[in-house]
């Protein structure tokens, strides 16, 4: 029998796959660790599930050859994503709604000191990621508004890492850069089982803005879930994926982040006012870029 299988079968017979007993008795000291660490309230947690249910997740993770796949392909990224959850596999998906439900939420809620935040059922802009050789993010602040509820104000972001004998020498470590671009104070590896939780700010400024050096085959994977609270009877005012060049980048590359992240500007309030999907981008980056 597969791992998957195997916790397939303990999902039916549980419905539980965050163990709340393991991390529920060490919440209060998390929650301290979280107010505290910097450049952004922040934490990261290793073994976050069991290790069964993380390499079923591996296992199931979809091909990158999928057409599910929308791909986002330009000047400050290059990485795919599927936020259609009728697309992921079962324990994923299992997976996925127990990170969503009002359990898990209102544990979320108490390790952030953010109270009444809910899950977003669309996995608007999160679900799986994944990005092969030469994949990247450049630095950013994340979007602070749900494109289609414009009173959802983003607060929280889950990024749960699936990449079992992940070698550190190939990229991909999530950086956490000071304000204003100071320096980089934090980087996370996206090691199989660790999840980085933190706060949706101004104060956020991350990224993996090196291209992965990884060999053919192998891709950074991850599992994104978003967090929001309800601004009561007013919309939010927001702002779109906020990118940043770094110190070291030259003139040319910081020009080329600026100016794509004002077409990600005029994108993203073309999305909120027309409410037409990522598909459609998706469909035009991959005949510019060439994809059949």
């Amino acid at each position: 029998m597969s791992t998957a299988q195997a916790v397939q079968d303990r999902v039916h017979d549980t419905d539980r796959l965050f163990p709340y007993e393991k991390w529920g008795a060490r919440l209060p000291v998390l929650a301290g660790q979280y107010r505290e660490n910097k450049p952004c309230p922040h934490i990261l947690l290793e073994d976050f599930l069991e290790s069964e249910t993380a390499l079923a997740m591996a296992e199931e993770f979809p091909d990158p050859t999928s057409d599910a796949w929308t791909q986002y392909k330009h000047a400050n990224e290059n990485k795919l994503g599927l936020a259609k959850r009728e697309f992921y596999p079962a324990t994923i998906g299992a997976v996925a709604d127990e990170l969503n439900s009002p359990e898990f939420v209102a544990w979320i809620s108490e390790l952030t000191g953010i109270p009444n935040l809910m899950a977003d059922s669309m996995l608007e802009g999160g679900g799986l990621h994944q990005s092969g050789p030469g994949g990247y993010l450049n630095v950013h602040t994340d979007f602070s508004m749900h494109h289609f509820h414009t009173n959802w104000r983003r607060r929280v972001n889950l990024i749960l890492y699936l990449n079992p004998g992940w070698q550190e020498e190939w990229g991909g470590a999530l950086e956490l850069w000071e304000q204003k671009m100071a320096r980089c104070a934090a980087k996370y590896p996206p090691l199989l089982n660790h999840a980085l939780i933190f706060t949706t700010d101004e104060r956020s400024l991350h990224g993996f803005p090196d291209p992965l050096t990884c060999p053919d085959g192998q891709s950074r994977k991850s599992l994104a879930l978003y967090y929001y609270t309800i601004e009561q009877d007013k919309k939010v005012t927001g702002h779109s994926t906020d990118y940043f060049a770094r110190p070291q980048d030259g003139w040319g590359k910081s020009t080329m982040i600026w100016l794509d992240k004002k077409a990600v500007d005029l994108y993203s309030r073309a999305k909120a006012r027309f409410g037409f999907s990522d598909e459609f981008a998706s469909k035009v980056l991959g005949f510019l870029s060439g994809k059949k």
